[in-house]
């Protein structure tokens, strides 16, 4: 590698707006906010929420009554 054209590359404190949670991570900015992290975002947490969404073919043969 070239010397003095690379970025530092620094251990960062990362913050979550959401829920406080602070951890660290490497990276060349001085600090990091993120808007959810794995302690706050419903997929890690277990409570997300899955919609039933049907096909349309579905949907219109419900609609029609066809079987």
């Amino acid at each position: 590698m070239k010397k003095d054209i690379h970025p530092k590359y620094n251990k960062v404190k990362v913050v979550c707006t959401s829920c406080g949670a602070e951890f660290e991570s490497g990276s060349t900015l001085k600090e990091i906010r993120v808007d959810s992290c794995s302690n706050c975002h419903p997929f890690y947490t277990g409570k997300q929420r899955f919609g039933n969404a049907q096909g349309r073919a579905e949907t219109f043969k419900k609609k029609y009554g066809i079987k």
